[in-house]
């Protein structure tokens, strides 16, 4: 058995929100706690879920995962959860309070990153307070990756 320091720490991701980095600019990450029923951890953990289209909102104080999409579990038959219910975040109160001055006095968003299973086994989500992209920075973007792409390929051919 190896030593308690050396263990690798592995994180199941379930759904990932990959136009999130493409369509916004990053500037902060956040690991959130989800509040989920028993069905909707059974869905998350077949790995069936999407963030595709989700946000986060600021109501109150707390923190709401909106439009999220966990289909229903198929073998809990009439105590299912509803798929796109909204859906509570934890965080602490500071981390509220720094996502709300970003909202409010810089006109950022939550955007979802991606939902895992920590090394514990609990339902985490990744969430970004971001900026939009304007399009000629999409297209920076999109120039910059092929630029790496070309340059990747060219040093693994010559050397």
């Amino acid at each position: 058995m190896a030593p308690k320091g050396s263990q690798r720490v592995v994180k199941k991701i379930v759904a990932e929100n990959r136009k999130a980095r493409f369509n916004y600019e990053i500037m902060d990450t956040y690991e959130a706690g989800l509040v989920l029923t028993g069905t909707e951890v059974k869905a998350l953990r077949e790995g069936r879920a999407n963030i595709a289209e989700s946000y986060a909102s600021d109501e109150g104080d707390e923190i709401w995962l909106i439009n999220s999409h966990l289909p229903e579990y198929l073998q809990a038959n009439r105590f299912n959860h509803e798929p796109r219910r909204r859906r509570k975040l934890l965080l602490s109160k500071r981390e509220i309070g720094r996502m709300r001055v970003g909202i409010n006095r810089e006109g950022m968003t939550l955007v979802p990153l991606k939902i895992y299973f920590n090394e514990r086994g609990r339902a985490k989500l990744e969430l970004a307070l971001a900026k939009g992209k304007k399009l000629h920075d999409k297209r920076e973007t999109a120039k910059e990756r092929d630029w790496n792409r070309q340059k990747s390929r060219i040093l693994k051919n010559s050397g």
